[in-house]
C-alpha cells in the first residue's frame, strides 16, 4: 500500500478516479467495470469510494478509513463513442497500480499516455468496414458482385457519418445520413437490375451502424442490477436501430423499392 496522501493528493487522487470513470463510460465500458476499476485505484490508497453514474455526468465521493469524506466531485462525461483501447488500457493501469503501488503522478501519466494513442487511420477504418459489410452481404447469400456494391455501399455511409460528426451534428442524424447514403447506394444497384444484385446488398449495407455494444451493455448493466443505466443505454441503442430503419426507408421511398 502506498503512503497516506495529502490534501493535495487526495485532490489529485479524485479528480483522477472522476477522469478514469468518464473515460471508461464514453469508451463503452459496462457500469459494473467502472466501479471495479475505481473502486480496485482507490482501496490502494486507502480509500473508499461511492460513485453514481448516468449517461451524461459522474458523481464521485471518497471516505478515508475513518469514514469521513474527504473528496467529492462531478464531472460532465465527453460524446460517447467505442474505444476498446482506452479501455483496456485504463484496466491495465489498475492491476499496475495493485501490483506495484503506483503513486498518483504515475497513474496520471500513464492515463495521458492512453488517451494520446492514435486511432487507426481513417482509410484503414473506411477499407475494413467496407470489407466486414462485404463479409456479411456474403453471409446472406450474396455473390461477388453483391459484395462490392456493399462494400462501396458501407464505405460510402461510413465516410459520410465521419464527415458529420466532424460538422457536430446531432449523432443520430448522423446514423440517419450514413443509413440513408448506403442504402440508396445498394438499391440503386437493385433498382437499375444491374448484375442482377438482389436484396442481400441492400439489407447488409447498413449493418456497420448496428450499436452492439450499447445493446450488450444495457442487457449486462440490467443483469449487474444497475437498471437505469440499462434502460438508458436500451433506449439509446433503440433509437440508433430506429434511426438505421428511417433510413433505410427514406431509401425506399426515393427510388419506390
Amino acid at each position: 500500500m502506498v503512503d497516506t496522501p495529502d490534501k493535495q493528493e487526495i485532490k489529485d487522487i479524485g479528480d483522477t478516479l472522476l477522469e478514469i470513470a468518464m473515460n471508461l463510460l464514453v469508451s463503452g465500458a459496462s457500469i459494473g467495470r467502472i466501479r471495479k476499476t475505481v473502486e480496485r485505484i482507490s482501496a490502494n490508497f486507502s480509500f473508499n469510494t461511492y460513485i453514481l453514474i448516468s449517461q451524461r455526468t459522474i458523481l464521485l465521493n471518497m471516505y478515508d478509513s475513518e469514514n469521513d469524506c474527504v473528496f467529492n466531485g462531478l464531472k460532465r462525461t465527453a460524446p460517447h463513442h467505442v474505444n476498446f483501447t482506452m479501455i483496456s488500457g485504463i484496466s491495465r493501469i489498475s492491476w499496475f497500480v495493485v501490483n506495484e503501488d503506483w503513486e498518483i503522478g504515475k497513474i496520471k501519466e500513464e492515463l495521458a499516455r492512453v488517451k494520446s494513442l492514435a486511432h487507426y487511420p481513417r482509410l484503414v477504418t473506411l477499407v475494413l468496414t467496407g470489407l466486414a459489410g462485404a463479409s456479411f452481404c456474403r453471409l446472406a447469400g450474396g455473390g461477388p458482385l453483391e459484395m462490392g456494391v456493399v462494400f462501396i455501399a458501407s464505405t460510402a455511409g461510413l465516410f459520410i457519418r465521419q464527415e458529420t460528426t466532424k460538422l457536430n451534428f446531432n449523432p443520430y442524424l448522423c446514423i440517419y445520413f450514413a443509413a440513408l447514403t448506403a442504402s440508396l447506394i445498394a438499391a440503386g444497384f437493385i433498382k437499375l437490375d444491374v448484375a442482377k444484385i438482389h436484396e442481400p446488398a441492400f439489407a447488409t449495407s447498413v449493418l456497420f451502424l448496428i450499436p452492439g455494444v450499447p445493446l450488450i451493455n444495457a442487457f449486462s448493466d440490467m443483469i449487474d442490477g444497475n437498471l437505469n443505466n440499462g434502460l438508458i443505454r436500451g433506449i439509446n441503442g433503440f433509437i440508433i436501430s430506429f434511426t438505421i430503419a428511417l433510413g433505410l426507408l427514406t431509401s425506399m421511398a426515393i427510388l419506390h423499392f
